[in-house]
């Protein structure tokens, strides 16, 4: 039994799905389910079942996942311990929305990497619904996004902001914005992003949504060939300046937005993680999220989360 068969046992147990799991641990789902065929040969029980109703806990399973998610936890510790005790820098893995690893993290990290010394600092994408199982269970030591409740973690608002709807300024859309044509990135297919929500409030159809690599690729194909697609309003600034895309009002836009620092509570937080939360509150880094620049492309960030599953 290994850490890393335990840690795609409680992903696969937290998220429900082989996918999620994979996905979170950034490896094939193959991996996955080996680890967990390994677990179970083990331990002599099947530990999760799939049914009609989705992933089932058998009463193993259940037993087993609190010790789980401790050894696991458990486990970053003794690696942080370790590297401290060899002068090693602490890592801090920070799981980040689509937007904020598209614009934000990558200055912002850097940022704080220059500030700090002492810390390897790596970033990667999660779903909204997988950050609090990430950052509960260590696989991950903060996160940076919407504001997660669970009573074990600690989120912090850091910086507010709006969502809008940008159209081009030569063919703006007009009527009702269910009938759209909307063009959106990775997180307007995550249900709990305030992207999705506002297409779930507008009523827009899912035929009549389109999917990008990322939020650039998404405005640019609004701004040459209509329709309409969702911004962080200082982010799109430069184009809105430009005059390639212009602020499209609906019913519910400008939304209110508040971007959180999430770390596990403070008794089980990595000093790292708190020096992170600490930075995200100074004058330096609220500049950067105000105005990171260009950003880099979700596609050159690694994982969230750093898992072998063979050791």
């Amino acid at each position: 039994m290994t850490l890393g068969q335990l840690s795609a046992f409680v992903l696969v147990a937290r998220l429900g799905s082989v996918t999620d799991a994979a996905r979170a641990l950034g490896v094939s789902e193959p991996a996955v389910s080996q680890a967990l065929a390994a677990l179970r040969q083990q331990h002599g029980d099947k530990l999760i079942v799939r049914t009609a109703a989705g992933m089932t806990l058998t009463a193993g399973g259940k037993r087993l996942l609190p010790i789980a998610s401790r050894m696991v936890a458990l486990g970053a510790d003794a690696e942080a311990a370790v590297r401290r005790a060899n002068g090693v820098a602490e890592p801090l893995r920070v799981a980040v929305t689509s937007t904020i690893a598209e614009f934000v993290a990558s200055p912002l990290l850097e940022a704080f990497g220059k500030r700090t010394g002492g810390v390897e600092v790596s970033s990667g994408l999660a779903k909204v619904g997988e950050m609090p199982v990430l950052v509960a269970n260590r696989l991950a030591d903060a996160a940076l996004g919407p504001r997660l409740d669970d009573p074990e973690l600690d989120s912090v608002p850091v910086f507010r902001c709006a969502l809008v709807v940008v159209g081009s300024p030569r063919r703006p859309p007009s009527g009702n914005p269910a009938g759209w044509q909307w063009r959106v990135d990775p997180s307007g297919t995550d249900a709990d992003s305030a992207a999705a929500r506002l297409l779930r409030g507008l009523g827009v159809p899912d035929a009549n949504i389109e999917v990008f690599t990322n939020q650039t690729a998404a405005w640019a194909a609004t701004a040459s060939g209509g329709g309409a697609s969702i911004a962080i309003e200082h982010l799109v600034a430069p184009q809105l300046r430009r005059h390639e895309l212009a602020v499209v009002p609906t019913p519910l836009t400008p939304m209110p937005l508040c971007w959180h620092v999430t770390t596990p509570a403070r008794e089980r937080c990595s000093v790292a993680a708190a020096s992170l939360r600490h930075f995200l509150g100074t004058p330096g880094a609220m500049q950067v999220m105000r105005s990171p620049g260009s950003g880099v492309p979700p596609s050159r960030f690694r994982p969230p989360v750093f898992v072998t599953i063979w050791s």
